[in-house]
């Protein structure tokens, strides 16, 4: 095999992350290392910075400057929500032959793959060598191929123990509580509200994700007799939980969506879900109005949107996702060097009884733009998560907050 010799192009793209630097540090650290990569560039903001020529050297930072900032969350080089066309995807291109750029290595989520194959494609039309790799990213836990993804186990970490503090707080103050978590087409970090349990009657008590459409008549009953048994009730919903009508892309349309009155698009086409309390203020309305304590009196209901806060918390990072996003950087580097080849490198399980991830580099066509939904049988009742989801979340996630209380006293 022909050494292919040239620069290096790193950028970060999407919702930042508790550990997306860990990758970053990964790919700078194994580039170190290859002398037939000359210079590794980053692009400030993603692929705004690629066409603006907004670059930093990065082959020759120290270690020590570098191992602060894989421990520093959000997106140390800058982020980008802009979704290359064609068009877009070409002044990239034009970036990176005048800047003999011969390794492309982006990250982040569904869309940043797209972005990374349209490029590589235009590469290979032009008969330009360039070595493409999409490195995972993101909370949503929603890449196809991948087992997870760098960034999910802390989010999902930030979210059970969320729920740890809030079950004690609602068991103190009895009431109804309703926590909005992020979660647009896929149930997979409010999946992670679960872990939060401990005894039999933690919460939350009640789980809507996107994937099962929630009626406003099925979401009344479900807390009516929760409360009714408990005195209390605490529930985690999806910021996209949805009803029973799908748009003309086959997902389930949003509570919110159908709320929204004047509805706020991102650069995606998105409807704005996570800078809003509507939906949780909705819910809670919609309780206050229909339920009632015994006797006529008026209930104590409050609900609360996690919001931007789950995704670059540092007190609450897993050991195992930074550990595993570094990895994922470093890996896309050897694989680099391996033979012309391109890709997404993905985990997955090894088999045997202890958790272990492997790595394996899927072609970006099998990751881009689609998500991977958190699985139905993973759902019970529309309304809670199976002890299947718990199982494989654990070893992603690690050790959460102990807690006690009086009633283990016999």
């Amino acid at each position: 095999m022909a050494i292919l010799k040239g620069n290096a192009v790193i950028g970060q793209s999407g919702g930042p992350t508790a550990v997306i630097n860990q990758s970053l540090v990964g790919v700078v650290q194994e580039v170190k290392k290859v002398a037939n990569i000359q210079e590794l560039l980053g692009a400030r903001h993603g692929v705004r910075g690629i066409i603006n020529n907004d670059f930093i050297p990065l082959k020759n930072v120290p270690d020590e400057l570098l191992e602060r900032i894989a421990l520093t969350p959000a997106a140390a080089l800058g982020s980008t929500r802009d979704k290359p066309d064609e068009a877009y995807c070409h002044k990239i291109f034009e970036s990176f032959q005048k800047n003999n750029v011969r390794y492309f290595f982006y990250i982040g989520g569904n869309d940043s793959a797209d972005t990374a194959r349209i490029v590589n494609e235009m590469a290979r039309k032009a008969g330009y060598e360039l070595r493409t790799f999409h490195i995972p990213k993101t909370i949503d836990n929603d890449l196809r191929v991948h087992d997870h993804t760098p960034g999910y186990g802390s989010a999902a970490k930030f979210v059970a123990s969320a729920f740890i503090g809030d079950n004690y707080d609602n068991k103190s103050l009895p009431g109804i509580k309703v926590n909005v978590v992020m979660g647009r087409h896929a149930g997979w970090l409010t999946a992670a509200s679960v872990l939060a349990r401990k005894y039999d009657n933690d919460g939350p008590h009640l789980v809507y994700v996107p994937e099962v459409p929630l009626t406003e008549d099925k979401f009344l009953a479900d807390v009516d007799a929760v409360y009714s048994k408990l005195g209390r009730c605490l529930i985690a919903v999806s910021e996209g939980v949805s009803v029973p009508e799908k748009n003309e892309k086959g997902h389930y349309i949003a509570w919110a969506e159908k709320m929204a009155k004047n509805i706020e698009r991102d650069s995606h086409g998105n409807v704005q879900l996570s800078g809003t309390g509507a939906l949780g203020d909705y819910m809670a309305g919609l309780i206050t109005r229909n339920l009632q304590k015994p006797g006529g009196k008026k209930l104590r209901v409050r609900a609360d949107t996690f919001g931007y806060l789950q995704r670059s918390f540092p007190g609450y990072v897993s050991d195992v996702d930074a550990r595993e996003a570094r990895m994922v950087g470093q890996m896309a580097v050897r694989y680099s060097q391996e033979k012309d080849q391109d890709g997404s490198v993905a985990m997955q399980r090894a088999g045997g009884g202890s958790y272990k991830i492997e790595t394996i580099l899927t072609p970006l066509h099998t990751v881009a733009r689609e998500t991977k939904d958190l699985p139905l049988e993973w759902i019970e009742n529309g309304n809670n998560i199976s002890a299947k989801y718990i199982e494989y979340a654990k070893p992603i996630v690690g050790a959460l907050p102990a807690v006690g209380t009086f009633d283990e006293i016999k």
